[in-house]
């Protein structure tokens, strides 16, 4: 056990300190204790402070989409309390009056299609260009990364030309098309850091055991590369959630719109804003979004961070 340097000098001397010595160690202990009590609280404080910072927005759009209009839009109102009793009118305005059950279904099924095509790319693509020895392995990689850079707003138009080529203008299935080409190679980037992180001495025992390279990719890279398939899944499903440009581009349709446009565009109609109902849209779909992400935060952040490091 450590002793402090106080108790080392009175042992050195055989205890013969004389009682002001005792008193200013004894006081030197309370202040150090004192200052790590300090540094404690200041730490739990400055965490709780950003909790709220961070949380902050969210609880206010819980309290305001239970909010009765005049509470809501009278300045002197506190935002933060209810001034007048909470109501659900807003809640059914969300589920009786527009077609968001809709949105979210059209939301998951897509976004489950767009991580399925992603992986089902991205993956190869990334074990090919991580392991197969060739020498444009490194170009192509920074190309196909370097596709991700391209702001969407340069590339709607031209894309809304190859979905009509397709016959999919105004049809869910157009963004099942165009998100992969802005999944993919971010998925690409990732997953080749992660899979030159993983030995090469694993994948050739596994050879050497029977398997073919094909068998050492699914049974050997793919479940250590498990961190960064979620990190993957995560990214595309979020983005596929979230984009508005394309899917704004490319559906007009009130049952085919994902809950990214057609939430906005089902509840700001012309200049009146359903400020309650867009908040608890807000709620519903943050809520399992958040809630997924903290079960997979760490496989989540091992599968960012290995895929840079390795990269």
């Amino acid at each position: 056990m450590a002793v402090d340097a106080d108790e080392r000098v009175e042992r050195s001397t055989g205890g013969s300190i004389d009682l002001t010595d005792k008193d200013e160690v004894e006081g030197r202990r309370r202040q150090r204790r004192r200052h790590a009590i300090g540094g404690r609280i200041a730490l739990y404080v400055t965490a709780l402070i950003a909790a709220l910072a961070g949380a902050g927005p969210f609880i206010w759009s819980a309290i305001t989409s239970f909010k009765a209009d005049p509470d809501l839009y009278t300045k002197t109102n506190n935002p933060f309390i209810y001034n007048l009793p909470p109501t659900l009118d807003h809640w059914r305005l969300l589920f009786y009056e527009t077609e968001f059950l809709t949105f979210a279904w059209n939301t998951l099924w897509v976004g489950l299609v767009v991580v399925a095509i992603t992986l089902l790319i991205g993956l190869p693509t990334a074990y090919a260009l991580a392991r197969l020895n060739m020498k444009w392995s490194g170009p192509l990689g920074i190309a196909i990364f370097f596709v991700y850079l391209i702001p969407p707003t340069l590339l709607f138009i031209p894309l809304t030309r190859v979905v009509g080529n397709f016959g999919l203008l105004n049809n869910t299935w157009s963004m099942v098309l165009i998100y992969p080409t802005i999944t993919v190679p971010v998925s690409v980037w990732l997953l080749i850091g992660y899979v030159k992180g993983i030995p090469k001495d694993i994948e050739e025992q596994a050879m050497v055991d029977g398997y073919s390279r094909l068998g050492a990719f699914l049974h050997i890279v793919i479940p250590l590369s498990f961190p960064g398939i979620v990190a993957v899944i995560v990214f595309a499903f979020t983005l596929s959630a979230h984009e508005f440009i394309y899917a704004l581009a490319f559906v007009s349709s009130t049952t085919e719109k994902t809950i990214s446009i057609g939430v906005p565009t089902e509840l700001i109609r012309g200049d009146v804003f359903y400020w309650q109902s867009l908040q608890a849209a807000v709620v519903l779909v943050a809520l399992p979004i958040a809630l997924v992400f903290n079960i997979l935060l760490q496989r989540f952040i091992a599968g960012f961070t290995m895929g840079a490091v390795k990269g």
